[in-house]
């Protein structure tokens, strides 16, 4: 037991014989507690106790080694220290170029893509009545009954308004001989149609059964009411009214019964578009008086 304890210090003095003597090979004899190399280099513990391992085994065999340092190695170690330390002072004063930076390019600010504003337009009702009846060859009112203003067109004249008509307001206004007009009002518009005028009408009614009997005195007929005349149209101040009548006949003639009779007419011709019409009827009599 006393041999066995005496060998396993032998092995650890020859195990650190061995570390001084590589030591001193490395460094030299200037030897202290600061470190021998640095911490990257130095061999793992793993390694290590491998390495103590082998050697005990070896020890263990009886194999005997010893490790002889090549006192040349010394001086050519620090002849190495010694450049190593120059190119080191060397690689120091030279820095290392900088490395630009590269300026990233100068970009236009990125503005968002913008959609065109669409404006809500409020549709409007029309401000003068879709039932209105616009009347060739005439006058016409139109009543703006909206709150912003009415302009009137001729189709083929979209740049002179036939009238204005302010919000609220009617305005009188003549028409030609147009078939349609343009309404505008705000920024929508609409066609109106326009209608020629019916053609006068004249109604000539019998007021009195007098002339229905064998005899009729002129005298009698004179006194009272015999015919009813009834001219209708939409615009008769425009119509000029003409008669001719008993009072410029040339006859009576007389008639199959032997009666006389005298014709008259009522002619009515508007004075814009000229229309025309004629109507007329018959008196009856057998004397002037009894």
């Amino acid at each position: 037991m006393i041999r066995k304890n005496r060998d396993s210090k032998f092995i650890i003095y020859q195990v650190l014989y061995i570390f001084v003597i590589t030591v001193l090979a490395l460094k030299g004899a200037d030897l202290n507690l600061k470190e021998v190399i640095s911490k990257d280099q130095v061999v793992s513990k793993s390694v290590r106790d491998s390495l103590v391992v082998v050697i005990d085994s070896l020890y263990a065999r009886g194999q005997k080694f010893e490790i002889k340092v090549d006192q040349s190695a010394v001086a050519e170690n620090e002849v190495l220290r010694q450049k190593l330390s120059s190119l080191n002072k060397q690689l120091a004063s030279i820095k290392p170029p900088e490395k630009e930076t590269p300026q990233p390019a100068e970009q236009e600010p990125i503005v968002p893509e913008q959609k065109p504003a669409v404006k809500e337009q409020t549709l409007l009702q029309s401000p003068i009545s879709v039932t209105q009846t616009f009347l060739q060859n005439t006058w016409n009112i139109a009543k703006n009954t909206g709150d912003v203003q009415a302009e009137i067109y001729d189709p083929d004249n979209m740049k002179n308004p036939i009238v204005v008509i302010p919000p609220n307001q009617e305005k009188k206004f003549d028409l030609k001989n147009e078939n349609k007009i343009i309404l505008k009002f705000g920024s929508q518009q609409q066609t109106l149609n326009v209608v020629p005028m019916t053609p006068p009408e004249i109604k000539i009614e019998r007021a009195t059964t007098k002339m229905d009997a064998p005899t009729i005195y002129v005298q009698d007929l004179q006194r009272i009411t015999d015919f009813n005349v009834t001219i209708k149209y939409a615009r008769p101040d425009q119509l000029k009214i003409t008669y001719t009548g008993p009072i410029s006949v040339s006859g009576p003639y007389k008639d199959a019964n032997g009666r006389y009779k005298a014709d008259f007419f009522f002619t009515a011709v508007d004075k814009i578009s000229k229309a025309k019409i004629v109507v007329g009827n018959t008196f009856y009599f057998t004397d002037f008086e009894k």
